[in-house]
């Protein structure tokens, strides 16, 4: 017993002489080049295809589903009245833009309301007879697609009632949500150069540098940083007095400046970053000057919930060990979760109630309102409205999320303005917050804004990157923020997800069923899909155990998560899959620092055993 104590107290002595010397956070390091993994670019793009493919045949799929079950609360709620169908049909296509023409039918009465799309040989109204022909049967009917001479993609859709023969709905749906997600899944894949050039006053370059490199490809992405080539990040050593200000904007031409902080953002008119940068190294004391980076988009006994399209497309939940989570925690509206992104359509029919204040920090004059739709998908990952027949169900019951739009309508934003969206939500409440953007340079401005939010207890989560490499991208990769990989529904790495031995844990990531704009619903794939199922998850943690440090529900995160992979933590899974009951069960018995204290000490010693001797 007392060669027991001795050995203990041995081992608690020597993390007492560790601690003090080693920072708590050692820096990420990563051992050799970046690469990717074992298979070839060529096959990595067939993948990364067969993946926008497959989200466009489940958001297809998903669009017809939620259509269905919508037309069959029109007849549920008709009753066989004219007029209550025509006030039903109204309200409806006013909920749904994209339903353009819906008719009921009972018997020889009808309701008709829309406009039917004008197409060649009249295909449209050829398929509505076709499918009132069939619904009058007692048939389900579902036309091929067809491109209007408006350029948009329709489909008609009809829905019989179950119980009365003769009494049914048709309508003609409009599918331009399909090119939204082709363009944004070609984009966030980055299987086309992304951003353009040009279009943001941007140049590519390799990371962590202003070394020019082409991007011709979605390929090339993978090793390419950008930012605006006549911004210029500062961060001066002591303030500037107003005259010394004056003369920097004189200096270069100054065109605008911003300030968060001690730091400054100032653009040139003609002078390019490079330039820039010398100019204030050499003419000013600064604690750093870098280029202004751009950041891009990277979605016990078991509770089944109702919403409409669960069951069918919501694979992801039930293999995260949801359902028997929600046992446990649903979530607390006073634990905030703020979504760093391209805004949220708040008005959503699966969102209403779930949004609380946020901010546009590309535009402060407008609403945080979502312009390409990726903000939206995620925001539904964490909190869509669950147990309400509609649509899908969030991970969170009761979180309330912040939307904080930090990305414009091409899906990127600059260092500044993910920077300063971190140190608003922090400002205003947010105990988690999720980053589904990214690029591979460090920039010296957002760390400063990341330590910020970890010096206030805000747990972070960002997504590792779609581009199969494991060059770290930022601020995943950074120490204080918790990095996510994507799996698919097999528990397998997902084809385009990046890893590194910077990943923390893993999460669902192809083809997952959430909110989109105009009240729709769609399937896209990403490591950005990962990250808010961990957001969530963290949101579910700090809602059970209030009590919990951002350190610790990291590490509650990453001792609860289930193994792939190699045993033990390895670069493609992290410390594995994310387990939201075996999680949120270690969260509600919690006992302290010391419960996490040894994995931490091990976690600090393989670290220092890592690092190269000197």
């Amino acid at each position: 017993m007392l060669r027991k104590w001795i050995g203990a107290l041995t081992i608690l002595a020597l993390a007492a002489l560790l601690i003090p010397t080693t920072p708590l956070f050692a820096p990420k390091e990563v051992k050799k080049e970046p690469q990717s993994s074992s298979f070839t670019a060529k096959r990595e793009h067939t993948l990364k295809i067969a993946a926008v493919q497959s989200d466009l045949k489940a958001t297809a799929m998903l669009c017809a589903s939620e259509c269905s079950k919508d037309f069959q609360k029109l007849m549920h709620a008709s009753m066989g009245s004219k007029a209550a169908a025509s006030q039903q049909i109204q309200h409806m296509m006013h909920e749904h833009m994209h339903m353009s023409y819906i008719s009921w039918i009972s018997g020889k009465r009808s309701v008709d309301r829309g406009v039917l799309p004008k197409t060649d040989k009249n295909q449209i109204e050829a398929y509505v007879k076709d499918a009132k022909a069939q619904v009058s049967k007692g048939a389900k009917y579902e036309s091929d697609a067809v491109t209007a001479k408006d350029g948009s993609r329709y489909m008609v859709l009809g829905v019989p009632d179950a119980k009365h023969v003769g009494i049914g709905v048709v309508g003609v749906i409009k599918q331009d949500i399909l090119k939204s997600v082709e363009q944004h899944q070609m984009r966030n894949l980055r299987l086309i150069p992304y951003p353009a050039e040009g279009n943001y006053k941007i140049e590519s370059v390799k990371p962590n540098s202003t070394i020019d490199t082409a991007v011709r490809s979605g390929e090339d992405n993978g090793n390419a940083s950008h930012y605006h080539i006549r911004d210029v990040v500062v961060h001066f050593t002591k303030p500037l007095t107003p005259n010394e200000l004056e003369r920097v904007k004189r200096d270069i031409n100054a065109e605008s400046m911003k300030q968060v902080g001690d730091t400054f953002i100032f653009r040139s008119r003609n002078i390019e970053t490079d330039q820039l940068v010398q100019y204030f190294k050499q003419t000013w004391n600064t604690e750093y000057t870098e280029p202004h980076y751009l950041y891009m988009t990277n979605e016990s006994t078991s509770i089944v919930p109702n919403d409409a399209l669960y069951s069918e497309y919501q694979w992801n939940l039930p293999s995260i060990e949801t359902e028997k989570g929600w046992n446990i925690s649903k979530g607390n509206e006073e634990v905030i979760i703020a979504v760093l992104d391209t805004g949220v359509q708040s008005n959503h029919p699966d969102l209403k109630g779930k949004i609380t204040k946020g901010i546009n920090i590309v535009d402060e004059t407008a609403e945080p309102d979502d312009d390409v739709g990726h903000g939206t998908h995620v925001s539904g990952i964490i909190g869509a409205t669950v147990n309400n027949s509609e649509g899908v169900a969030g991970l969170s019951w009761y979180n309330k999320i912040m939307p904080i739009k930090v990305l414009d309508s091409s899906g990127a934003g600059s260092t500044y303005s993910v920077a300063q969206g971190i140190i608003w939500a922090v400002d205003h409440g947010a105990k988690v917050i999720n980053m589904s953007l990214g690029n591979y340079a460090q920039a010296d401005f957002l760390h400063d804004a990341i330590k910020y939010a970890y010096e206030h207890d805000v747990v972070m989560i960002a997504a590792s990157g779609n581009d199969n490499t494991d060059r770290p991208g930022y601020p995943a990769a950074y120490p204080e923020v918790f990095a996510v990989a994507a799996t698919d529904s097999n528990k397998e790495k997902a084809s385009f997800s990046n890893y590194g031995n910077y990943i923390d844990v893993a999460a669902p990531g192809d083809s997952i069923a959430s909110t989109y704009p105009g009240s729709q619903y769609a399937a896209l794939s990403g490591t950005s899909m990962a990250s808010p199922h961990v957001a969530a998850l963290a949101g579910l943690i700090r809602s059970v155990n209030p009590e919990l440090s951002n350190e610790e529900v990291m590490e509650l995160m990453r001792t609860s998560a289930s193994d792939l992979g190699a045993k033990g933590k390895d670069d493609y899974f992290g410390y594995g899959e994310i387990d939201i009951v075996r999680a949120l069960q270690a969260a509600s018995k919690f006992g302290g620092a010391l419960q996490t204290y040894p994995d931490q000490v091990k976690r600090r010693l393989e670290r220092i055993a890592s690092q190269p001797v000197k």
